[in-house]
């Protein structure tokens, strides 16, 4: 299996390396990190990510994987990318994301009238691109596979190693990384005090600042393309 995990400047790195690290264990796997040229791309929290394959040539994967990250809304207007992940999806097997990935594959126009994961504090972007945001860690809609947010991918990746090999395999996975999480209250909205709740959400509009206008504006693109 050919998987692509497509990168981009200001992506959340555990976005991309959780779910990387348990698909490429994956009997028969093959990643790439893919992005439109072969520079470093530069990720929110300053480590640097080396891609190892570009857009153009690339040839078609069984599975391709967009991690979210502040940087989202620029790819969300990106036509290069966008135009890439529609090439793509026709004969990718699998059409994934993890956190606000799931905006780019929106904009791509790939998820209109399918059910998504995004992460919960910019979920509700998703309706302006047809979709139903879905408060889930982890979100089957057919071929389409959407995590919620940050470590929600390395959830993510173990349901996908279990629907195509099975709970032995995945299970021994799991402890060869030895990933035994316990999911501690506060972790979610629910769960989560109130005025912790607030202040995430405060901390999120302060770092939206021009990517609204940019989501909304590839909204409008999209929704003025389509029939």
């Amino acid at each position: 299996m050919r998987i692509a995990f497509l990168l981009y400047d200001n992506l959340t790195q555990l976005d991309l390396t959780g779910p990387a690290q348990v698909l490429s264990r994956m009997p028969g796997a093959k990643v790439d990190f893919v992005a439109t040229s072969l520079a470093p791309v530069m990720s929110d929290c300053g480590l640097a990510l080396v891609p190892t394959a570009a857009l153009a040539g690339s040839g078609q994967y069984d599975l391709i994987c967009v991690p979210g990250g502040y940087g989202c809304s620029a790819v969300m207007n990106d036509r290069v990318v966008l135009g890439w992940l529609r090439d793509q999806a026709p004969g990718a097997t699998w059409i994934t994301s993890v956190c606000t990935g799931s905006l780019i594959l929106a904009a791509a126009g790939l998820l209109n009238g399918r059910r998504a994961g995004c992460h919960w504090a910019w979920g509700d972007y998703l309706p302006l691109f047809g979709a139903e945001y879905v408060a889930e860690r982890t979100v089957f809609d057919g071929r389409f596979i959407t995590a919620g947010g940050v470590t929600s991918g390395i959830d993510f990746a173990f349901r996908v190693v279990e629907h195509l090999h099975g709970p032995d395999v995945a299970a021994t996975l799991r402890l060869a990384l030895e990933y035994d999480p316990d999911h501690r209250p506060g972790g979610t909205p629910a769960t989560a005090r109130p005025e912790i709740v607030a202040n995430v959400k405060a901390m999120t509009a302060q770092r939206l600042g021009h990517r609204d206008a940019e989501m909304r504006a590839a909204a409008a693109r999209l929704m003025g393309e389509m029939p």
